[in-house]
């Protein structure tokens, strides 16, 4: 081999290196900034938040516990008004969360005539995992819960309606991509794709970089997802060469998380061909907030401007007995008065979907 011919192969191999050098420490950082970002959800410690979670409940409103396999991890599920009988309506909880986050909602629809099955998913609540592993996850866990319910003698003799907030927003729609029998969707502050998403909650902390960051991501979410790491809830929605159902999407307008006009389900209107979507924009929406009163979210913006005034004066820690009693002291009947108007909309939309057979889809 002559000199020019080693020093050229030197080259390339140096570059070879490098490029691998470069590979592995992208995925690297990648798999530090994923595995922070879906560490496991837990629920708040009931001392130190204003929201009521099933033990305020557990009195008048008894459920019945069950258990199925996520992938790996056993999942708890949870039926609520197990003698209702309007329909049964399966709820996918946001991430970083629990389904228990949302029990005013839950116990609206007990009380208005609707079996409930609800459950934590993967590394959320009560459920196994050590993280949430990735955006995809929630569909995933929803198509599980939905195999046990089609196969459970308590659950399989209602209509099939879906809602689902925020990762399982995305979860209630993305899930009519899965072969099950669905009446109709409510999907709630949802996005519409896992890599859309990630480049958008990115876009703060990176800026322009999160696009060399892009082929890190998508290989990562590849190898953890494979098939389902592409899901989108367009697709779910639309069902090309099936019955299409109907869906209602909800979204606020100045929502920081998922924004309406950025990765929303929403946000995606010209790509939908299912002629049985309704969109709902709610003006001046948050992410989050939307299931508040308006007197509840005056009432919470005083609260939170008094929990600054107290941080600010102890700087920065609160001692736990004063924080506790902050919190014990606070409105949580007004707090947790359901949006009853939001909740009443979604139902219409329900009780729609019976009349026009949505219990034959």
């Amino acid at each position: 081999m002559t000199k020019t011919k080693r020093n050229k192969l030197k080259i390339a191999l140096i570059i070879i290196a490098a490029l691998v050098v470069i590979f592995a420490a992208g995925m690297i950082v990648t798999s530090v900034m994923m595995a922070d970002n879906f560490s496991r959800g837990n629920y708040s410690d009931p001392r130190y938040t204003v929201d009521y979670y099933y033990e305020h409940y557990k009195a008048d409103y008894p459920r019945e516990e069950v258990e199925f396999k996520s992938g790996g991890n056993t999942l708890e599920g949870f039926i609520y008004g197990a003698d209702n009988d309007k329909g049964l309506l399966v709820f996918a909880h946001g991430i970083g969360s629990g389904h228990e986050a949302y029990m005013k909602e839950l116990i609206w629809f007990v009380d208005n005539g609707w079996r409930v099955f609800a459950y934590d998913a993967t590394g959320s609540g009560y459920s196994e995992g050590d993280g949430t592993r990735g955006l995809p996850q929630s569909a995933l866990d929803l198509d599980a819960a939905l195999t046990f319910a089609k196969n459970d003698a308590r659950l399989n003799s209602l209509p099939v309606f879906l809602m689902g907030h925020s990762w399982g927003g995305y979860a209630a729609a993305a899930a009519l991509n899965f072969n099950h029998k669905i009446a109709c969707v409510a999907s709630i502050s949802g996005y519409n794709e896992a890599i859309e998403m990630i480049l958008e909650w990115t876009e703060d902390m990176m800026g322009g970089f999160r696009y060399v960051m892009y082929p890190f991501i998508w290989v990562y979410n590849k190898a953890l997802f494979g098939q389902y790491s592409g899901l989108t809830a367009v697709d779910g929605i639309n069902r090309l060469n099936k019955p299409t159902v109907p869906v209602m999407i909800i979204h606020g307008t100045e929502d920081g998380t998922i924004g309406y006009d950025k990765s929303s389900i929403i946000s995606e209107k010209e790509r939908i061909t299912n002629p049985n979507v309704k969109y709902l924009t709610l003006e001046g929406g948050g992410h989050s907030n939307i299931f508040y009163t308006e007197e509840a979210l005056e009432y919470i913006d005083k609260f939170n401007e008094e929990y600054r005034a107290v941080y600010e004066q102890y700087g920065g820690k609160i001692p736990e007995d004063v924080r506790a009693e902050m919190y014990a002291n606070s409105d949580r009947e007004l707090i947790n008065t359901p949006n009853a108007e939001l909740l009443g909309q979604i139902e219409s939309f329900f009780t729609d979907c019976l009349a026009n057979n949505g219990d034959e889809r």
